[in-house]
């Protein structure tokens, strides 16, 4: 597309013209030099509208790996507009945690100066694995020991903020770090303890086919990991089947 700039009425192309969406939003990143892993957020280098545009070029690319999979989308009804759909299934549900700035946190003073522990759980945690982009899903229990100082956060924040972060191709294993530190951050606790059990479908829809083991991991914060007796505490009230 052709513009006459006011000032000399000449023909000037955008810079961008022809250029995907994604390719913009890469040098974006580079450019800040920051990673753009499958588990990193990148909202804020989207622009307003391109989020739109990237579940077209998805979509055109998706449409490409059917026609690999020798797939005739144009005559079967069930796999027509299945593209599209996928397309928008990664960018605005399963993997929205990598496109979407971070869900508003309310934070209160601890007036109280509550200093007891808390647990919030069981969350139901669901994430994919970057390997197979197939599920991965199952719960999550938090405990935190507060102090005067420690900002309170909504039980639901909780739940909002695990759905952030597992809503990205991930491991189980830096999953629940990034989701500690960003628990760690907002809240400052003397102590913080994580404990995720998950079914990885990488596990049960495929190689192995094992539909009953589950990966069980736990990060421990602070008090939790100097006092055993603490620790103690928080794993005996975890409802676990």
């Amino acid at each position: 597309m052709l513009m006459k700039t006011p000032e000399t009425m000449t023909d000037v192309t955008p810079p961008d013209e022809g250029v995907p969406v994604s390719a913009r939003i890469r040098e974006r990143i580079r450019a800040a030099r920051k990673r753009f892993h499958a588990n990193d957020n990148i909202a804020d280098f989207i622009e307003p509208g391109e989020l739109e545009r990237l579940i077209d070029e998805v979509a055109e690319k998706m449409q490409g790996v059917f026609d690999s999979l020798v797939i005739d989308t144009e005559h079967d009804h069930n796999t027509a507009g299945t593209a599209r759909r996928i397309a928008k299934m990664y960018l605005t549900e399963v993997f929205k945690g990598r496109y979407v700035k971070a869900p508003a946190v309310t934070e209160f003073p601890n007036v109280e100066h509550l200093n007891e522990l808390m647990i919030i759980g069981p969350i139901t945690v669901r994430s994919a694995c970057s390997h197979h982009f197939v599920p991965i899903i199952g719960k999550m229990w938090i405990g935190v020991l507060p102090n005067e100082r420690t900002n309170v956060i909504g039980l639901s924040k909780y739940a909002r903020l695990a759905e952030w972060v597992m809503s990205r191709p991930q491991i189980q294993e830096e999953a629940i770090i990034q989701f500690a530190d960003l628990i760690q951050e907002l809240t400052a606790p003397d102590g913080l303890a994580i404990v995720m059990e998950a079914t990885h479908y990488c596990m049960a829809w495929r190689g192995v086919k094992d539909t009953d083991s589950k990966m069980t991991n736990s990060v421990m914060r602070g008090v939790f990991l100097k006092d055993p007796n603490l620790r103690r505490e928080f794993l005996s009230l975890i409802p676990r089947n």
